[in-house]
């Protein structure tokens, strides 16, 4: 009767708890609650790193509320409705109860829920005041029980109201160290590896995967608060909890032990996680788009947080899906939900949309967030140098690393890590003979190339020789793939766009990637050559690189919407001028481009289909009209532009149209154009 709640699906210490339907039969609520019980005891084999005098007082509390209940079903078969009210109420309290064990046992959150000992100290006594004020309206009257049964509910009564429940007081002491220990990072000061030893000892923190997941949860948390509302406070103390543990992954852990991990060339198969999905689940109900930022209601069903937040302003308080009348307009994010989108967008060349949350989670990674974060982030920079200068080999490759996975999402940590000058010595480990520490530093310098003065520094310490080596000759695939990502981004400055096209390996090696067969490789070739093109003098090296007919070859036999659109978006700039046209007709190419502009469901890969028919259309001359006019089905896909594409495409369109039309008008006499183009009058639309 009650769904299983999801420990990732929702944020901790929020309790998405729904009272059972009025219409529910007596019997059925009391079997629910009985496996809801059994459900929480079963918490009892689970690992409580805080709050253990809490739960176990909550379990002896169940435990003897089970045996009465448990009494009532074996003695009273058929139950009065009456107890439907108490029966009620003690339900949504089991499941607020369940809800709460399951934040002090779930992995990643262990930090949070030790600073919020007193919070969750004030929860476990709110919810077993909740057992006594549901079993106070029980008609004990109407039920056939012993007096030992009557007796053991005054008892649980009396026991939920005069229970105490306070922090434990070595929750409070590891809170105390936990503080000490930011007040040193804010103050500049080492902390000492002792002292943090013995916080992670008490918070069962044992391996590099165990931070890992708390440092993710931090960041997702903080996100969360971003697009939820700032509550200053909050915010700093997450965001200094999130420099210890970032701290604590790089400097306490020697060993990398996760299991997706790039530290020893090993890549996860993410995709069995998808098996079975089906896409409508990911879809909004409301607007049957993919969903960006998926949120739960109290009614368990989840829709996308903008959809959702029209129908309320629009005056409803209801379920749109059942029509329930909501308890509660709380939006509970649906974090898991949200994983498998990304995921399967990810797997399948799906653009990902941003939710509106999006632009201020990225702008609050400029800053620290807290002057504890600040300290622990620097301190942490001049430990990884140290390690890239003077480390094993082991010990260069582990922070070359952590370097990668600091600087993925944090603009701060790649600000950080740029000043403190970890760029060069990145760029030396790039002829490392080690595959993995070759694989790590340029996956981190591609990190830290999307800083502005990342660009500048890696330019100046001559990186750009240092990654088309990589490019051409890395000693792993990935390690290639990440290259051309590298100079996608450094493409993004003029100069670089002309030092890059200079070096003669550059583009060969990246029109060469684009012939493998892996995805990445190819994608992030394909956009580092489009990136270089804005730079006229790359034109002719491009079209020298032989990449017309690859990109051709690539728009027949590719069903990925994605590097369609990309090789798309290449030949249409090549078609721009009178040589590239030459390139792309010599491959007989119009048939191909029509057939993809009445297929294509990508808006972007039409818009540059009809682009570059124009191109082709002006610089082909008459000859390429007159094989365009005899396609019968381009002028309606062209119509359908008008109203249907963007507003480049429309424009397009309408000048093909016109140049289309104007062939036709001045050769009227043919009976070939005659039977393919409409005669009704040409209404020219821009």
């Amino acid at each position: 009767m009650i769904q299983k709640s999801s420990g990732s699906g929702r944020r901790i210490l929020t309790y998405p708890a729904i009272h059972p339907c009025d219409s529910i039969s007596p019997s059925t609520l009391l079997n629910s609650l009985i496996d809801l019980g059994g459900d929480i005891c079963s918490y009892k084999s689970k690992v409580f790193s805080v709050y253990q005098r809490n739960a176990r007082e909550t379990f002896r509390q169940i435990a003897n509320l089970l045996l009465f209940l448990q009494e009532i079903r074996d003695t009273t078969p058929d139950l009065p409705h009456p107890v439907i009210l108490s029966l009620s109420e003690l339900h949504l309290t089991f499941q607020k109860i369940r809800c709460l064990l399951e934040d002090c046992t779930r992995d990643g959150t262990r930090a949070w829920m030790l600073v919020n000992s007193d919070r969750a100290a004030n929860q476990f006594r709110i919810v077993i005041r909740g057992l006594a004020t549901g079993l106070d309206v029980f008609p004990l009257s109407t039920v056939d029980m012993s007096n030992e049964a009557k007796d053991l509910v005054e008892l649980i009564i009396r026991q939920a109201r005069k229970a105490s429940f306070e922090p434990d007081p070595d929750d409070k002491k590891a809170v105390k160290d936990l503080m000490r220990i930011l007040n040193h990072f804010e103050e500049g000061i080492a902390p000492d590896p002792i002292e943090i030893r013995r916080i992670l000892d008490y918070l069962g923190i044992h391996k590099w995967s165990s931070c890992n997941k708390e440092v993710k949860f931090l960041d997702s948390e903080i996100g969360t608060e971003f697009s939820n509302g700032e509550n200053k406070t909050k915010l700093e103390l997450l965001c200094s909890l999130m420099g210890f543990m970032s701290y604590c992954r790089c400097v306490i852990f020697d060993t990398v032990d996760f299991e997706s991990q790039h530290l020893n060339g090993q890549c996860s198969n993410i995709s069995k996680d998808l098996k079975g999905i089906n896409v409508d689940d990911l879809k909004c109900p409301i607007s049957l788009e993919m969903m960006s930022d998926p949120v739960t209601l109290s009614s368990g069903h989840t829709y996308d947080r903008c959809s959702i937040l029209k129908w309320f302003r629009s005056g409803n308080a209801t379920c749109p899906k059942t029509g329930e009348k909501l308890t509660s307009t709380e939006l509970v994010p649906n974090l898991v939900l949200k994983g498998m989108i990304q995921q399967y967008c990810a797997e399948n060349g799906i653009p990902v949309v941003v939710s509106r949350g999006k632009n201020r989670d990225i702008s609050r990674t400029v800053m620290a967030g807290s002057s504890a974060g600040e300290g622990a982030m620097k301190m942490l920079a001049g430990f990884l140098i140290n390690k890239l200068v003077n480390g094993s080999r082991e010990e260069m490759n582990k922070a070359a690393f952590e370097i990668r996975v600091l600087t993925k999402t944090s603009i701060f940590n790649r600000s950080c890590l740029v000043e403190s000058g970890t760029i060069p010595h990145l760029l030396k480990l790039l002829l490392s003979e080690d595959s993995n520490t070759q694989e790590n530093s340029i996956a981190a310098l591609l990190n830290l190339s999307k800083h502005s003065k990342g660009k500048c520094v890696i330019v100046e310490n001559e990186g750009l020789d240092l990654i088309v080596h990589v490019l051409r000759k890395g000693l792993q695939i990935e390690a290639q793939q990440h290259a051309a990502a590298t100079l996608f981004y450094l493409a993004s400055d003029e100069e670089n766009r002309v030092l890059i096209g200079e070096n003669p390996e550059a583009i060969p090696g990246l029109v060469e990637l684009v012939k493998n067969e892996n995805h990445h490789c190819k994608r992030n070739a394909l956009v580092a050559i489009f990136g270089l093109l804005v730079h006229p003098e790359n034109h002719w090296r491009v079209l020298a690189s032989g990449v017309v007919p690859l990109l051709l070859n690539l728009l027949r036999d590719s069903e990925r919407e994605d590097l369609v659109t990309d090789s798309l978006a290449i030949l249409a700039t090549l078609a721009e001028k009178i040589d590239g046209t030459v390139a792309i007709l010599r491959r007989d190419a119009l048939q191909l481009l029509v057939g993809i502009l009445i297929t294509s469901t990508s808006r972007t890969g039409k818009e540059y289909c009809v682009s570059m028919l124009l191109a082709l259309c002006v610089n082909g001359g008459l000859d390429v009209v007159a094989r365009l006019v005899k396609i019968p089905s381009l002028m309606g896909s062209l119509y359908s532009q008008l109203s249907e594409g963007t507003s480049r495409a429309s424009k397009k369109a309408s000048a093909i149209i016109k140049i289309l039309h104007q062939f036709y008008e001045n050769n009227s006499s043919s009976a070939s154009v005659t039977s393919v183009l409409p005669r009704e009058q040409f209404v020219h639309v821009w």
